[in-house]
């Protein structure tokens, strides 16, 4: 029996089921008056009711987007659209609820969104990026699909008009619902008075378109929440061995020569940890902390300035890391279990982490329909914030889902660290500046997250003196 080619190409049985679902959305959400069931394993992920567009997205986005939705319609000579777009509010760090049909074929295009992002504009943060599912009928001799061979890309006969008319029609709606200043948003004079190459919608086709020691959480406003943990101090000189076993990215320069290393160069200012280590560090117990954002180690050959979100990210990643070698973090169980609905899409995601998510401290339980009981989390976790822990852990874990060199860890490793770690502004006693100074000391790896951006830069006293003159 001779095993297809294709056959050494498939990954886990999740990750083809993530797969197979973004494709089942794509054509659900093409035709909401059809219904739509999709059964994996005997569980059953979607059941889609037939309906109108608006029941379509709620169904497949989630119950949050009921009330956020704005209608988009506008008709011309030359092209239709239709659909909705969320409110600002709804605006996330990741593009997944993000959909365009033309003619009812799903594509992909960069140029189109950014005629939506810019409808947006100064409405949402940077960093955001909105929900949007729009369709897009025009007469099919103006427009080559035959540019990309999934098909999902798709080249226009005149994309210049295209992408005037969709950011318009988007600020035109989000104007009309209030969300933006009623400025003049009509649609530009030379969209309307074109003519039709031909006239390819029907009366009928035009009824039917319009129809996270250091942890993450604070028990006060700003402040920090702590749970002890004895400093590995006195093994430092050890920890500076190659990682081992999951380590994957963490073997750097301080590490194995064979392994390859982190495509990463430390700033010139860089001091190795390692290096700072053998001198004594004779401040630890006067710490300074600048603007509720950084940390001023002295030691004898000057001070070190550490920003504390970034330090914190580094010393949650590798204690994940070792969570995954056989050191599990302890879950705390919750005195009544929490129930959290989350997407079809996410609940996929999170029964291909569960194992994971276990080791690391999260105890959930599938409990139907798209919800799943949580019956632990770390100890870390602030009581009344399971919830908003897990939702920002799984859009995290999407962020990072869209780089392919790293592993499925690696990006769950990634995207706790980020969620979890103490942000910029959090105001730090002595003791729990000491507590993560020495943690980050202990680090494999401890000048750079695991995004590659710096821990710490290092000041010499010698630099000072020259620069007053001494």
């Amino acid at each position: 029996f001779n095993v297809p080619a294709r056959r050494n190409f498939l990954k886990s049985n999740p990750s083809e089921l993530r797969h197979i679902v973004d494709e089942f959305i794509r054509v659900a959400m093409s035709f909401p008056d059809i219904f739509f069931s999709l059964t994996s394993n005997g569980l059953q992920v979607f059941h889609l009711e037939s309906g109108s567009l608006k029941q379509r997205i709620v169904q497949i986005l989630g119950n949050t987007y009921n009330a956020k939705l704005v209608s988009v319609q506008e008709q011309s000579d030359y092209m239709n659209i239709y659909g909705f777009v969320g409110k600002p509010e709804t605006a996330k760090k990741t593009r997944g609820d993000q959909y365009f049909f033309v003619n009812n074929r799903f594509i992909k295009s960069a140029y189109l969104n950014h005629a939506v992002m810019g409808a947006f504009d100064e409405m949402i943060a940077k960093d955001g990026f909105p929900m949007y599912t729009l369709f897009i009928d025009l007469d099919p001799s103006q427009i080559d699909i035959n540019v990309h061979p999934t098909k999902q890309e798709i080249k226009f006969e005149d994309e210049k008009i295209i992408y005037a008319f969709v950011k318009s029609a988007v600020k035109h709606a989000l104007a009309q619902f209030s969300i933006t200043p009623t400025l003049d948003f009509e649609l530009d004079s030379s969209i309307q008075q074109l003519d039709a190459v031909t006239k390819p919608f029907t009366e009928e086709r035009k009824s039917s378109v319009a129809s996270s020691s250091l942890y993450n959480t604070f028990t006060q406003k700003n402040q920090a929440h702590f749970i002890e943990n004895k400093s590995e101090l006195k093994h430092w000189k050890d920890l500076y061995e190659p990682a081992k076993g999951e380590l994957g990215v963490l073997n750097t320069a301080l590490g194995n020569k064979n392994e390859a290393p982190l495509a990463i160069n430390p700033e010139p200012g860089f001091v190795s940890l390692q290096a700072l280590t053998t001198q004594p560090v004779i401040a630890m117990e006067h710490l300074i902390q600048l603007h509720n954002t950084y940390i001023i180690v002295q030691n004898d050959s000057g001070f070190l300035v550490i920003h504390q979100q970034n330090a914190h990210e580094r010393i949650l990643y590798e204690r994940f890391i070792k969570a995954m070698e056989g050191k599990p973090i302890a879950i705390q169980q919750n005195l009544f279990p929490i129930t959290i609905e989350v997407t079809p899409m996410d609940m996929v995601i999170v029964n291909e982490l569960l194992p994971e998510l276990h080791l690391l401290g999260y105890h959930l339980e599938p409990f139907g329909n798209n919800t799943f009981v949580i019956q632990g989390t770390p100890a870390d976790v602030e009581q009344g914030n399971e919830r908003i822990a897990i939702e920002k852990m799984l859009e995290q874990f999407k962020h990072f889902s869209a780089d392919l060199k790293y592993s499925k860890r690696e990006k769950l490793f990634r995207s706790l660290a980020w969620q979890q770690a103490i942000k910029g502004g959090t105001s730090l006693t002595q003791k729990e500046m000491k507590i993560l100074v020495e943690d980050l000391i202990v680090c494999h790896v401890p000048n750079i997250t695991p995004n590659g951006k710096p821990t710490y830069t290092a000041f010499k006293k010698n630099e000072l003196d020259k620069m007053f003159g001494r």
